[in-house]
């Protein structure tokens, strides 16, 4: 297997994928060379899955915090119009329903 591929998996990869490649690499040359196209395969996929879920996960956050602001607002517009509901009735005289 070759270095960089070896020690992308290394730096970015789960143990078991770093296991996978250490031992690869350690086939004869053969076997190396028949799955060193499948383990790259494996070590991309595993890096595209890893950066998608990083996004997924500050998608997510960015979520709830914009849930929270609306949340906020909601409440801050419902006491504004309670507000102002009450002050239409103390000038009309009588209650909405």
């Amino acid at each position: 297997m070759s270095n960089a591929i070896q020690t992308s998996a290394t730096k970015d990869s789960s143990p078991d994928l770093t296991q996978l490649t250490q031992a690869v690499a350690a086939l004869p040359r053969e076997y190396h060379q028949l799955l060193e196209p499948l383990v790259t395969k494996v070590v991309e996929s595993q890096k595209r899955r890893h950066q998608l879920n990083k996004l997924i996960q500050e998608a997510l956050t960015q979520l709830r915090l914009d849930i929270k602001y609306l949340e906020f607002d909601l409440q801050a517009t419902r006491a504004e119009r309670d507000e102002y509901k009450e002050e239409l009735e103390r000038f009309q005289g009588f209650e909405f329903e």
